[in-house]
């Protein structure tokens, strides 16, 4: 009868900070291509009637598991294996809180109100406008909130016992991906973090 390894039968529990090294980007999707969101609504706000402004913790999971967007294991992994990696990940591993608040100076980042200079006094938001070019050069503007650095997030990752992935392999995917992908929205231009706590 084969014996586990302590690896196999210990669950994982690591808190994790990444801390920002660029501005990041939002673009929550309203739900429907017909909701016209002001730009403080595309932003992730804490549920209830507060104003702090987070990431959910399923668009972690989705940076370590999606296969049809530009996960970590899609992205920086072996396209024969990705699938297997991010399966993993999602079979395995789970990140809390389920929102996650960001952080400035060990202080959640709260909402207050965009001014005429569509700046947020408060937060320190700002709005971004672009035009992102579709097919045959059709001209789509974009019009989204940046929050500026400094920010953080700290988050609970639980890695539960398994054959499939071992901790430093996610470890190391969460930090590369901090600097070829990012969280947010434009990632790889906006986003980009580094990992500064697991323990």
């Amino acid at each position: 009868m084969a014996v586990m390894s302590s690896s196999m039968t210990e669950v994982v529990q690591r808190k994790v900070t990444l801390t920002g090294l660029v501005d990041i980007m939002f673009d929550r999707y309203a739900g429907d291509n017909d909701t016209k969101l002001e730009p403080w609504q595309k932003l992730y706000l804490e549920p209830g009637d507060s104003k702090v402004i987070g990431i959910p913790a399923i668009n972690i999971m989705s940076l370590l598991s999606a296969h049809n967007t530009n996960s970590a294991p899609k992205r920086l992994r072996d396209k024969r294996k990705f699938k297997d990696i991010a399966n993993a990940c999602l079979s395995f591993v789970s990140v809390g809180p389920q929102f996650i608040p960001l952080l400035r100076d060990g202080k959640p980042i709260v909402l207050g109100k965009f001014g005429q200079n569509e700046v947020d006094p408060l937060s320190k938001a700002y709005i971004h406008r672009s035009v992102a070019r579709l097919d045959k050069g059709i001209p789509n503007p974009k019009v989204r909130p940046v929050i500026p650095t400094p920010w953080q997030l700290t988050m609970d990752i639980t890695i539960f016992p398994n054959r499939e992935i071992k901790e430093e392999e996610i470890k190391n995917l969460i930090e590369e991906a901090g600097r070829a992908i990012g969280l947010g929205t434009f990632r790889g231009v906006f986003g980009k973090y580094l990992v500064t706590q697991w323990e």
